[in-house]
């Protein structure tokens, strides 16, 4: 089922049409309504005129997070307070968390863009989903609610934590599709053991899984546990929640769809676009947004994109997993290594649990220290020290053959790291840089 084939469908010349359109739009507003982005394109030396076609897009100024933190709280609303009618927060770790808000129009486009992602996911009018991302000011469980209240599902609004509860709805209600955090639906699954469930005989179809980055492997770890089709959603707070872009029942990379959202993949050293198929920073202009529209804005997420039609028909290119994010990437002695890469080491390995840590440190001499935290199954593990030795170094070479960097790994037992029920921590660095 395809929500909007009028667009989805569209031949790339009219979805070129559309979007060129829109951008001219959008940028009258924003040069006429926002001294913010007045000053930003005043200083890239360039006239709003000068853009004839959305190719010209490469000509305008970046914007990033900082920008949004820098004008916190509202600084760069292009809507008066007054029109805003729903405000979300995103937590950060240092400075000021950055504010979003959305006006009637932007919440009538979040429905749209929800409503094709859970199309593409599988969902048919009148399913049942169980909504287990957090509501409030994180944008996933509304961003979820919203698009299934347009589509005509039931909603079964859960929200993140009560995990006991949520297996027992689950079992009492028979929700078709859930919608959480990949490390959550793990949780779920581990937890329902825990509670005599066989979590694989679960009434879950369909699993609706972004928030935060997952590898192939661990679609696979979750898919054989929960016995369902897990599909990737992805979206940021700042852009405009989850509905991004999200994976067709053919998981072959995820529609993004551009008549809303421009997507470019950029070099992440020279900020020059790669080719098709190439990995790059994913940049986001917003084309129909109100209440905060952001220009070529920098998400940090590493991904390749392919303009090839997809076999479901949809035409809007599509984008990979996420394999990391330049800001979550780790550079240790000159090579980049990101944390989906120990990930799927661990995933293709018959010991270890996909629960894992990693600690960055920094020695006197300057020299950097990647640990790998790994939890292995219970069965193996031992209290003889050359059993764990063996295990170990397994892991150890594994690791460092796919990363090519040194690395300590430390085996723990299984259910020792902290479960999330939200985004996993994975990275603690505790350099000073």
């Amino acid at each position: 089922m395809i929500w909007n084939e009028k667009i989805e469908l569209l031949s790339r010349d009219g979805l070129k049409k559309i979007q060129t359109n829109s951008l001219k739009k959008m940028l009258k507003v924003l040069y006429s309504n926002s001294s913010f982005y007045k000053k930003k394109i005043d200083e890239k030396g360039i006239k709003i005129s000068e853009i004839k076609t959305i190719d010209d897009i490469g000509k305008l100024p970046f914007t990033d997070k900082d920008d949004i933190r820098d004008n916190y709280p509202f600084g760069l609303f292009n809507s008066p307070l007054e029109e805003i009618r729903e405000i979300h927060v995103s937590s950060g770790t240092t400075g000021h968390p950055t504010v979003v808000g959305y006006t009637d129009d932007d919440l009538q486009l979040w429905s749209e863009v929800m409503a094709r992602a859970l199309c593409c996911a599988g969902a048919n009018k009148g399913d049942m989903i169980q909504v287990s991302y957090g509501y409030g000011l994180f944008t996933g469980g509304l961003g979820l609610h919203y698009g299934a209240t347009k589509m005509g599902l039931t909603i079964l609004p859960m929200s993140s934590g009560q995990t006991k509860r949520q297996l027992q709805l689950m079992q009492d209600f028979k929700p078709k599709i859930l919608a959480c955090t990949p490390s959550y639906a793990l949780f779920l699954a581990d937890e329902a053991k825990k509670m005599g469930i066989d979590p694989s005989k679960s009434s879950w179809e369909i699993g609706v899984f972004g928030a935060e980055p997952w590898s192939k492997n661990m679609r696979d770890k979750i898919e054989k546990m929960l016995g369902l089709t897990a599909t990737d959603i992805y979206g940021l707070s700042e852009i405009i929640g989850p509905g991004v872009a999200q994976e067709c029942t053919y998981k072959d990379g995820l529609h993004i769809f551009s008549d809303v959202f421009y997507p470019e993949i950029l070099d992440i050293a020279t900020g020059e676009a790669v080719k098709d198929g190439e990995y790059g920073e994913l940049v986001i202009t917003t084309l129909n947004k109100t209440g905060m529209p952001l220009l070529r804005y920098k998400t940090r997420d590493i991904v390749k994109m392919t303009t090839e039609i997809c076999k479901c028909g949809r035409i809007m290119p599509r984008i990979s997993k996420v394999k990391g994010r330049t800001d979550d990437m780790i550079i240790v002695r000159g090579i980049n290594v990101f944390p989906s890469q120990i990930e799927h080491v661990l995933l293709n390995m018959d010991e270890t649990h996909p629960h894992y840590q990693i600690i960055v440190t920094r020695e006197d001499n300057g020299l950097d220290n990647i640990e790998v935290l790994v939890e292995i199954k219970q069965e193996l593990f031992s209290d003889e020290i050359k059993v764990m030795e063996v295990l170990s170094s397994k892991i150890k070479n594994n690791i460092q053959a796919n990363l090519g960097v040194g690395v300590k790994v430390r085996l723990v037992e299984p259910a020792t790291l902290e479960r999330s029920e939200g985004k996993s921590v994975r990275v603690i660095d505790k350099r000073t840089l």
